[in-house]
Order: structure tokens, then C-alpha cells, then sequence
């Protein structure tokens, strides 16, 4: 397996990071890694799932065998940057993965304002129609469960996710089925609207909430602040 060491050097490189990032964002301890790259050993296959799972534009079989593409391209990543000027324009295109259309057409997901999300709940959330920027159909979203696309603002999830970009939202209706350590949309009373990703806490009364900046210090969520959630299922990345 230590053959497959060097392309993750390839990833990190294209992705303009560093291993020690790259460690960060697939929740490894920090040197795990750059140890393997260092001494061309093996890492343990929970570790190239996290890879694939958050780098799902890398192709699985180019990671494990260097056969074939990087790339996937099929998969909607940073390297297909793509404007909402972009979306508009491309709208009479046939062949373009994003189109505007309307609110009946079957998979259209509403691209909404910050501000109309800053409150929203899990349980009774409904999205009013002056807040909607419009309705666009991207087939990578139509059997992801896609409630709704906002813009993102702040810094706190690069080199993941960056201001500007254009996170697509599945409610989360019932909180028992959490994806641990999955970026995530978090409306709270007291911070209002942050996107990080969810650990447990020390108890069962909070949740811990992760940057993939390391510039920002984690931070506990007491549960009883917060008023919705939604699991980021895939984004757009913007130039």
C-alpha cells in the first residue's frame, strides 16, 4: 500500500495545501501522513476512505492503483470552478450541468439568502418566496436529498470549503442521525448561522464544533441553542 504514499503528495499539491492540512481535513492525528510519506509506509484504509469521502473529485481507482484520470469527470470539484453568473448563462445550454429553471421543474433546488437561513429549524423550516434567488437543476444533486443552496461567508472551513462558494443543505429532521466529524450547517441563538463540522462533546448536553481552519480553536455547542440543522451534501466552488 506505501505505493499509494506519493499520490497523496499529488493531492495535497493540487489542492495547494499542505500534508499537515490534508491530515486535518480527513481528522487524522497530526504526522500520520507525512510518517507514511517520510518512511514509505502503509496507512490503514480508514484513512483513504476519509480521502475519497472528502475528496470525492480524486478518482478511488487512480488513488489505490495509479491507474487512470486523477480526476474524476463526473464529480463536481474545485478544479470545475463555476460562477452563479455561470448558472445563468448557461441556462440554454443542453449540455450544461447547471441550468436555472423554475420552482416545478422536477429537481430544481432553490439557491436562498443568508439571511433567510440564519433562523431556520429542522422541524417547521419553510422558505419564503422573496428570499429565493432562484430555482437551478444540477444532476450531481438529484438523489442527494438537496432542500436548499446558500452562499458561504467566512474563512473558518478553507481549504474545504471558501467564502463565497455555494454549499448545497440537507435538513437534518431528526438529530439522532448525525454524520460525526461531516461538515455541517448550525443555526444557533447565540452565533446565529456557522458551518463546522460536528463531533461529540463531552457529554451528551453539547456538540463539538470543528474548523478545518487552524486558525480557528474548536468550540462546544450546548444542544438546547441550537434551532436546525443541515448536512452539507456538496458544493459549488466559485472563482
Amino acid at each position: 500500500m506505501c505505493k499509494i504514499v506519493p499520490r497523496l503528495k499529488e493531492i495535497a499539491s493540487n489542492e495547494g495545501i499542505t500534508i499537515g492540512t490534508l491530515e486535518r481535513v480527513i481528522g487524522a492525528s497530526k504526522g500520520v501522513l507525512s510518517r507514511a510519506i517520510n518512511n514509505g509506509t502503509d496507512i490503514q484504509a480508514k484513512w483513504l476512505e476519509a480521502i475519497v469521502e472528502n475528496y470525492p473529485q480524486y478518482s478511488a481507482q487512480w488513488l489505490l492503483t495509479g491507474t487512470g484520470p486523477m480526476l474524476n469527470d463526473t464529480n463536481m470539484s474545485p478544479s470545475i470552478s463555476q460562477s452563479i453568473s455561470k448558472l445563468t448563462n448557461n441556462a440554454t445550454s443542453t449540455d450544461s450541468p447547471f441550468k436555472e429553471v423554475t420552482r416545478t421543474t422536477p429537481g430544481a433546488v432553490p439557491l436562498v439568502s443568508v439571511q433567510a437561513v440564519g433562523g431556520f429549524s429542522g422541524v417547521d423550516f419553510q422558505i419564503k418566496d422573496e428570499d429565493i434567488l432562484g430555482y437551478f437543476f444540477i444532476p450531481k444533486f438529484r438523489h442527494m436529498q438537496v432542500d436548499f443552496m446558500i452562499e458561504l461567508i467566512g474563512d473558518s472551513m478553507t481549504p474545504r470549503l471558501w467564502p463565497g462558494d455555494i454549499i448545497a443543505c440537507s435538513i437534518i429532521h431528526r438529530p439522532n442521525f448525525i454524520q460525526w466529524n461531516k461538515p455541517h450547517l448550525i443555526s444557533t441563538d447565540d452565533q446565529g448561522l456557522i458551518v463546522k463540522r460536528i463531533r461529540k462533546g463531552p457529554d451528551e448536553n453539547c456538540l463539538l464544533a470543528v474548523s478545518d481552519n487552524p486558525d480557528y480553536d474548536p468550540f462546544l455547542i450546548p444542544k438546547d441553542e441550537i434551532r436546525g440543522l443541515a448536512r452539507i451534501v456538496g458544493v459549488i466552488h466559485l472563482e
